[in-house]
């Protein structure tokens, strides 16, 4: 059986990771023409035809079977009268800079020349500094960086929302950790456990409402919070062993020591960012990245870029040893060397005749995001991020099931001429689950605003609303997603060599930078010879380790 990871040595050497990087830098670049198709053209198919477009000799054709390339990230310009405009995200609203990924993110939009366009968020301004979670009938602001001694501990000890949570890291350090042939576990499982049940249901179910758009009794713990779930598997009680940790120094996987110091030696970190900063964005929204992209593969000689195109059939083709694509042109199946693809797990196995059961039972939730704009600047009761909902509300505080509200006119400045206040209501998520029939637009945007009238009192019209259903757009990593990665790399190899591979949020992270970082593994995999065959899904089949690295390396 594939157990908890055993993290024997987690404090490995600098060494060690260097070894890594020294063994990954003696690999050559591959010098055959490659002919790879890139299926989606969401921030990771895009991303990943670009990327690849830059290997010497490669040629890429991006199949997107809609007319708009970017998939969720969508930023929308509306104009509100007077030639004045307001910017409304109905997907990613900003971006963190720091960490392998984020230097990755950085890299790509250094190379677009978008530097110019970024604006960032500093930590302290209010949109860092303050964020809330409503519980169970107003807004409790989350203590957070400096904050004093004395007010924290007054919020903790009298707000309803932390209860239990004193109690439970008192007793985490005398927990046992779970049994050692445990292969996985929901994060509410996990977090009652090791603190209690009000703590998963209070506080952490509010945070991955706003992260996933899920259920903590359904979600994987090994999968979408590793460096817990393998703290305890090698040390018992994870406070005791954050305490112990040298304050300069954090945990990483191996592999992202590696492409760390691998990044340092290169000296190409991407563009510079002033320390302090929390987040960024960029002035025309977070989809500047995506038209940038999309741009610059429209001028390649050696990309195409094929939109209104959908592909009817996927299937190894032995006799050329490549990916044979069949689209509704009615024209003949064309091989390829490879294929990379980033669409979601169940719609790539209705491509293939192939039986990918992991892949195909892959469960995402739909989103109602309502933006609302007001002419009333003063609007707000507080500022800061926004606050998230968890699951404990009591259902007369939520019939709407929302997830969170966020105050966008607080987390970036300079991306709209019109005053007022810009908020975004997000409905759903797992509550809508199993539903037959989900509310239209219209009835999305009269929820948000009962949302806003019982939370925050706001009893204003807004100028402007705009509702969009966001169906099956939150991959789920529920318990055994990582087993289930495994088969679904066997299976890949056994049927399509591994010149099928797979990327993007219905795999290793749902965020920009973690589809940024899936794009930068497939211009490595078909970059050395020696990995053109890797799926993709090598990290949930390779044993986890961990190593130490200095804070500064992750804040390049």
């Amino acid at each position: 059986m594939y157990s908890r990871s055993n993290i024997n040595g987690i404090r490995s050497s600098k060494a060690q990771a260097r070894q890594a990087l020294d063994n990954t830098l003696r690999r050559y670049s591959s010098t055959y023409s490659q002919d790879v198709a890139v299926i989606g053209g969401g921030v990771t198919g895009l991303a990943s035809a670009y990327w690849i477009s830059t290997l010497p000799g490669t040629r890429v054709t991006l199949y997107e079977k809609g007319t708009r390339l970017g998939g969720w990230v969508n930023s929308k310009h509306v104009n509100v009268g007077n030639g004045n405009t307001v910017l409304f995200e109905q997907g990613p609203r900003a971006i963190r800079p720091s960490g392998p990924n984020g230097i990755l993110t950085r890299r790509l939009i250094q190379s677009l020349d978008l530097v110019d366009q970024v604006v960032t968020t500093p930590d302290t301004a209010v949109a860092a500094r303050n964020r809330y979670i409503y519980y169970p009938d107003h807004l409790v602001r989350v203590p957070g960086k400096g904050d004093g001694i004395i007010s924290t501990l007054g919020t903790l000890l009298t707000e309803p929302l932390f209860k239990g949570l004193i109690s439970g890291v008192i007793g985490e350090f005398f927990r046992p950790p779970s049994p050692p042939d445990l292969g996985d576990e929901s994060v509410g499982s996990f977090v009652s456990r090791r603190f209690s049940p009000h703590v998963a249901d209070n506080v952490v179910s509010a945070l991955v409402h706003g992260i996933y758009a899920g259920d903590i009794y359904l979600l994987s713990m090994r999968s979408i919070a590793r460096l817990p779930w393998a703290l305890e598997a090698a040390h018992g009680s994870l406070i005791k062993t954050y305490l112990q940790m040298d304050s300069k120094t954090r945990f990483v996987p191996q592999a992202d020591a590696t492409l760390l110091y691998h990044l340092k030696e290169q000296g190409d970190v991407g563009f510079a960012y002033p320390k302090e900063t929390a987040q960024y964005s960029f002035k025309m929204g977070v989809d500047t990245l995506v038209r940038a992209l999309a741009r610059r593969l429209e001028h390649s000689d050696n990309v195409t870029v094929k939109t209104q195109t959908e592909i009817k059939d996927i299937a190894y083709d032995g006799a050329r040893g490549g990916v044979a694509i069949q689209t509704n042109d009615k024209q003949p199946p064309r091989t390829y060397s490879s294929a990379v693809c980033t669409i979601s797990g169940p719609a790539l196995s209705k491509l293939t005749k192939v039986t990918l059961p992991t892949l195909e039972s892959m469960h995402s939730v739909s989103v109602m995001v309502v933006n609302l704009y007001y002419t009333n600047p003063d609007l707000l009761p507080v500022h800061g991020f926004g606050y998230l909902i968890p699951r404990s509300i009591p259902l007369e505080q939520n019939p709407e099931r929302a997830l969170g509200v966020v105050f966008d006119s607080d987390i970036v400045e300079g991306q709209e001429t019109a005053a007022g206040t810009r908020i975004t209501v997000m409905i759903g998520g797992h509550w809508w689950d199993n539903w037959p029939v989900y509310p239209d637009e219209g009835d999305g945007a009269q929820m948000a605003k009962a949302v806003l009238r019982r939370h925050l009192k706001i009893e204003e019209e807004p100028a402007y609303v705009m509702a969009s259903l966001q169906k099956s757009c939150i991959p789920q990593y529920t318990v055994g997603h990582d087993r289930r990665m495994r088969t679904a790399h066997v299976t890949l190899q056994d049927e399509f060599k591994g010149l099928l591979k797979v990327a993007g949020s219905s795999y290793t992270g749902v965020g920009i930078n973690d589809c940024v970082r899936a794009a930068a593994e497939m211009r490595r995999i078909l970059g050395e010879s020696e990995a053109r065959h890797q799926t993709g899904l090598e990290s949930f089949v390779e044993h986890p380790r961990w190593t130490e690295v200095s804070s500064d390396l992750l804040d390049m």
